[in-house]
């Protein structure tokens, strides 16, 4: 537990001289990337390799090429084991009352004198509270040393000062275990990268007045001044042509890392643009902005990009702050340095999912001192607000309180409304790639609601779902996996040929390719294996929710929670204590949850319907999907299998389309030749009984004279289409 969680990572270097990279055409826009691996661990060393070129030419336009090592450690922020003993801020409270160390609430984190530094003398009044511990998981942070750790790490810090009987601690205490070869050759080598990329990047300052126009230009910055590029640090780097933003932080202001950005137009006259940072994004906790923050600064303003910080700041003159992953997360680590203000205003973006991340992001920061604002035509994000001259300070005014009451009216609603009737598709949600059908019937992947899956033994309920989870998180879709029926190793192996769409055991010269990129993913697992306790698995999403800003759990399956309730009590009263649980953690946490239930045993020549779902009516009830995996056990030809929407709440479109099973890759598909059988649903209103009837669709004549009409799986529009008349709202 001693080991030091600094600057770890980075394995591989930014080469290539006059390059520009282009977005790898699978991510969303401003998706964050990192070119940097984990290093080496010494007990999983397998056989070295000199390093490898890697050229993303497929994806980039021209090529960057990067060089990189194996990545062979354990990275410990992909498992999600939640400690055995819930720790709550009372249980930390009563600790340090009991070590006599003084403390006084914050928003987010308890402010306590730093047990790393020389206390200050009696009666001088100068206090450093410095050390902050986070209320929910009890991590420290103290921001002079800048040494930081787990609860239990505090807790030994403080039993060894108060042991030896002294009034503070060696900052060194928790570097105890020195670091291995490879581990230092590594951080030698990534901060070697980042000083000759810092010292080989030009201020705007220093570049004539024709070039500066065309960066601006290129990176949509022109309303930005050289003034605010050079007090926020920014700098140009020619050899790829991209934005540097530094990452200065401690009481010296060292350079700890920096960020690329670059641009690049792509045929259609889109500009794309890629981000690298070093080190890889999951060390990089760089709030850009941060040393110009003065300690008497209240107010702040945070934003999802570099230029939009800019940007308020230059047109307002308020403090503001950029977070390194933007709308996709906000790591605790950072919460310490938002502590002193007593107002912080959202401004992410102008999307939906901007607004939603500043909804979820205002919880982690304290509702009561938080503001948002609205995404939409004239409040746009801070960089095309400026560019468009509208009145930044006047947007920043008019942001609304974050905290609501609990009985509103139609006024503030208003806004709520016309914003989904605007943004159409962005309120539909996140749309499949792989599953167009879906994408058709449901209409997307939405935070908050709670899926039922459900499908025959032996059906491929899994597979299909991990292809399901894995499609939205190559979208930037934080994902955690909580698979209690098979083990995380072989659920992984199932992901990435998915990911990978080929046998990697016939290609293991392509395994370290693919694995990298697949382990770029925001994807996390649970070490649960076997039947949990339901609080157990709970307390652990939401933990992983505070941590990682998960928005999809999948649960495979709800009968392995069921072993560990009480015995005594009926099993459907369990089942639905269980699936009442699951539908409040998701309105509360705003996550999505997919569950994953076995059906009642049916025969084998009979349809699925929503009531063979195990236990009683609860579970459709209180979900808003329903998808069933229907197989024909009797047909061995392609298209016996097919995946049926039997509820959606959204928009109450239900349907059903096949599915074909490739066995190389492990994915499934709607079969494109050959005959297809689909089927519409139909539902009588005078006795509400279901009627079914099948339509197939022919292969196209080559004699036709004229081209057929290509049909493809029905959809009733409506609630009217539920199949089970009993589940009602």
């Amino acid at each position: 537990m001693w080991r030091s969680r600094f600057l770890r990572g980075a394995g591989c270097l930014l080469q290539g001289t006059g390059c520009i990279p282009c977005k790898p055409s699978h991510l969303p826009p401003w998706r964050y990337l990192s070119f940097y691996q984990p290093c080496l661990h010494p007990v999983l060393l397998r056989s070295f390799r000199p390093p490898t070129c890697y050229s993303i030419e497929n994806h980039l336009r021209p090529a960057v090429v990067l060089y990189f090592f194996r990545t062979l450690r354990r990275d410990a922020k992909s498992i999600i084991d939640f400690p055995a003993q819930h720790l709550t801020v009372t249980d930390i409270k009563q600790y340090l009352r009991s070590k006599d160390i003084p403390f006084h609430d914050g928003y987010s984190c308890l402010h306590a004198p730093s047990i790393f530094m020389e206390p200050a003398p009696e009666g001088s009044g100068k206090e450093n509270y410095a050390l902050f511990i986070d209320k929910t998981t009890g991590q420290f942070l103290c921001k002079e040393t800048l040494v930081e750790g787990s609860w239990e790490d505090l807790q030994d810090c403080i039993e060894v000062m108060l042991n030896e009987s002294q009034t503070s601690i060696s900052p060194n205490v928790l570097l105890g275990f020195p670091e291995s070869m490879e581990e230092q050759e590594e951080r030698e080598m990534e901060m070697k990268e980042v000083r000759r990329i810092w010292n080989s990047c030009m201020p705007f300052t220093d570049l004539v007045d024709e070039d500066v126009q065309l960066i601006k230009t290129m990176f949509q910055i022109g309303k930005l001044t050289n003034a605010t590029l050079k007090k926020f640090g920014v700098r140009f780097f020619k050899p790829t042509k991209s934005l540097v933003f530094p990452w200065f932080s401690g009481r010296d202001s060292c350079l700890r890392g920096v960020k690329l950005l670059s641009a690049a137009m792509k045929g259609d006259g889109r500009v794309v643009y890629t981000e690298a940072t070093i080190p890889k994004i999951s060390n990089y906790h760089n709030l850009f902005g941060l040393p110009l923050i003065g300690q008497k600064d209240g107010e702040v303003v945070l934003t999802g990009r570099e230029v939009d910080s800019m940007a308020v700041s230059q047109a307002t003159g308020l403090p503001s702050l950029a977070l390194p992953r933007g709308v996709s997360c906000l790591p605790p680590i950072l919460l310490p340095y938002l502590e002193q203000f007593k107002k912080v205003t959202l401004w992410l973006g102008g999307d939906m999912r901007s607004w939603e991340a500043s909804k979820i992001f205002s919880r982690k920061l304290g509702l009561k001192r938080c503001s948002l604002i609205r995404p939409g035509d004239f409040q746009p994000c801070p960089s095309e607000a400026l560019a468009q001259g509208r009145n930044l300070a006047r947007i920043v005014k008019a942001s609304i309180p974050a905290a609501h009451k609990s009985i509103v009216s139609f006024k503030q609603l208003r806004e709520d409304v016309y914003g989904e009737l605007v943004n159409v598709e962005q309120v539909a949600g996140i749309q499949w790639s792989r599953f167009p059908e879906l994408n058709r019937i449901l209409k997307g992947h939405r935070k908050g609601e709670l899926t039922v899956f459900t499908g025959p033994t032996g059906s491929g309920k899994t597979t299909f779902i991990s292809e399901f989870a894995l499609d939205l998180c190559i979208q930037g879709v934080n994902t955690l996996w909580g698979s209690f029926e098979i083990n995380n190793v072989r659920l992984a192996k199932i992901m990435l040929t998915q990911f990978a769409k080929q046998r990697l055991e016939e290609n293991l010269d392509q395994y370290d390719v693919w694995a990298d990129k697949f382990e770029d993913l925001p994807l996390y697992f649970m070490t649960f294996h076997g039947q949990q306790n339901i609080k157990t698995v709970l307390d652990t999403m939401q933990h992983a929710v505070y941590l990682y800003d998960i928005s999809h759990v999948v649960i495979d399956n709800l009968q392995f929670m069921m072993g560990q309730e009480n015995l005594s009590l009926d099993k459907f009263a369990v089942q639905d204590h269980i699936i009442g649980a699951f539908r409040k953690f998701a309105t509360n946490s705003c996550c999505h949850v997919t569950l994953i239930i076995h059906p009642r045993k049916e025969e084998d020549d009979k349809e699925l319907q929503t009531a063979s779902i195990f236990g009683t009516a609860k579970a459709s009830q209180e979900a808003d999907n329903v998808f069933i995996l229907q197989e024909k056990k009797l047909v061995t030809c392609p298209g016996r299998r097919s995946l049926q929407v039997a509820k959606n709440r959204f928009d109450g479109d239900v349907g059903l389309f096949p599915l074909e099973f490739n066995k190389t890759s492990l994915t499934f598909s709607a079969p494109v030749k050959g005959k297809q059988k689909l089927r519409k649903v139909k539902v009588d209103k005078n006795n509400s009984t279901e009627e079914t009837e099948e339509t197939e669709l022919k292969e196209k004549s080559e004699k036709a004279l004229k081209p057929a009409k290509a049909k493809t799986a029905k959809t009733i529009k409506g609630s009217a289409a539920l199949t089970d008349s009993t589940e009602g709202e």
